[in-house]
């Protein structure tokens, strides 16, 4: 949804283009993965089969019980939240300490007429969270079939 009128005359959108152009982060090509609270979201591949849908989440340096999966109705969400902490001492000073704070959330509408909710699987594995979506018998595509003429 926009709050304001957009408006179409090339001259009113100059400002907008070098804006973009001159206010990126050239250096640092990395960023578009993150959010607008520079958050990192994860790179999701979904994929679907006639059986069912797969679901892959990258996300490598956690282990799976960083990750919450809940299913709420017919919203599917992936979060996760991991906190890292890291101290270097020098005579019992800090002469560093770095925080570290991960968190991301992914929300997915699963259509209820076509999904079984009840047999969604997930396993972590090398960096890459999995879920496995079946879909419900009546929804599965049939395989062509000849239809007879009387």
């Amino acid at each position: 949804m926009k709050l304001l009128k957009e408006n179409s005359n090339l001259m009113n959108q100059m400002p907008l283009l070098f804006d973009d152009i001159f206010n990126r982060d050239i250096f640092n090509w990395g960023l578009s993965n993150f959010s607008n609270t520079n958050t990192t979201i994860p790179a999701v591949n979904i994929k679907e089969t006639p059986e069912n849908f797969q679901v892959e989440v990258a996300a490598p340096g956690m282990s799976k019980k960083d990750f919450k999966i809940e299913l709420d109705g017919n919203m599917l969400t992936i979060s996760s939240e991991k906190t890292n902490e890291r101290e270097d001492k020098e005579n019992g000073k800090y002469s560093r300490k770095e925080f570290s704070y991960q968190s991301f959330y992914r929300t997915f509408n699963l259509s209820k007429d076509v999904v079984d909710v009840d047999g969604i699987q997930a396993k972590y594995e090398n960096g890459l969270l999995q879920l496995l979506i079946p879909k419900k018998e009546e929804a599965k595509q049939k395989p062509p079939r000849l239809i007879q003429i009387s």
